[in-house]
Parts: C-alpha cells; structure tokens; sequence
C-alpha cells in the first residue's frame, strides 16, 4: 500500500456547490436578514440598557444575562419571505443587501420591524425587475418593427423623382394658367411647359 493512497492528492477537486443559483440567492439573503435581526436585537437591547441606565442611575448590565436569539420570524412569514427571494435574480442580489443594509442603517428599526423592511426592499426589487424585462420585451418588439420599416423606406428611395414633371396640382399653377404668359425680354429666353 502506498502513501499516496491515504492522502488525497491524487483525488479531482469537488465543485464548490452543486445548488442552482436560485437557492445560493434565498439562502444568501436569509442568511441576510437574520443576520440584521440578530443585530436589530442586540441594538435594541443596549438601547434598553442605556435607557434603564439614565432612568435608575446605576448600571445592572453585568448581573443580566440575554437568551442567544429571544425573536424568529414566524414560519409562515419565512416562507413567504424565501418565496419573494426566489423571483430575485442573481445579479439584483448584492445590491438588495446593500439596500437593506443602507435602510437598516437609516431608520435602526426595531426587531419586529426588521422583516416587514426586508420585505419592502425584496418588493421594489422585483418590481424594478419586472420594469426591466418590460423595457427589454418593448426593445425587441421596437427592434423587429424598425426592421421591417427599414426594408419599406429603401424599397421606397429606390424611386426617382422627377423635378419637371409633376403630377401634383398646385394653386399657384391654376393660377398661372388663367392668366396669359408674358413676353419676356427680348435678352431673356423663353421656357414653356411642354404637356
């Protein structure tokens, strides 16, 4: 037996994930939003503390001891959040975190509020998504329009126009033909319409 064989140098390396890109956006994003809540919580607990701090004087702080994570979200509520996560695309996903993460910062929201602003940013993602794929179906259509409309003006350049000749009446030209031409100078020629 050789040494080779307990070491896996030899072996060809996995892929790093065999998941579609779908589930690596809800989990992403998940991951995310506890992430958030989990720092909403402990926020929101120091805000508490600060608040008992000034109202009693004295700090307890050290005599408390916190549960790991006292809020979840409701399964219900998961679900439909990881089910609006699916209709992101990949490419919407680093900046809906970076959305969430600018709200989170903005307003410091309370734990409960946390998932109903996650939920805000996942709805104006997708609405923008949608908004985009309208742009690109409209974009083709337009596209496959002017195509064919190209085709009609060159067939229609292909015609020569005649500058003289003139089919297209005029009221300048009724005009003209009720009244009797007049003898041009005798220097200047004369040039008739010949119909």
């Amino acid at each position: 037996m050789s040494l080779a064989s307990w070491f896996r140098w030899n072996e060809a390396p996995n892929r790093i994930s065999q998941r579609n890109p779908t589930e690596m956006v809800v989990e992403t994003l998940m991951m995310e939003l506890s992430w958030q809540t989990k720092q909403a919580e402990k926020q929101q607990r120091e805000r508490e503390n600060e608040y008992r701090k000034i109202k009693t004087g004295v700090d307890y702080g050290w005599l408390v001891s916190y549960p790991k994570q006292s809020y979840d979200i409701s399964p219900g509520e998961r679900l439909q959040l990881e089910d609006m996560c699916t209709k992101i695309h990949p490419s919407y996903c680093g900046p809906v975190i970076l959305r969430f993460r600018q709200l989170i910062a903005e307003y410091e929201p309370e734990v409960q509020e946390v998932s109903r602003l996650f939920r805000s940013v996942l709805q104006e993602a997708a609405e923008k998504i949608k908004e985009e794929e309208e742009a690109k179906k409209l974009a083709r259509q337009w596209n496959t329009k002017n195509k064919t409309s190209l085709s009609l003006t060159t067939f229609k350049s292909r015609s020569r126009i005649s500058p003289f000749i003139s089919d297209i009446k005029t009221i300048s030209e009724d005009v003209e033909r009720g009244t009797q031409p007049t003898r041009r100078v005798w220097s200047m020629p004369e040039f008739r319409n010949a119909k």
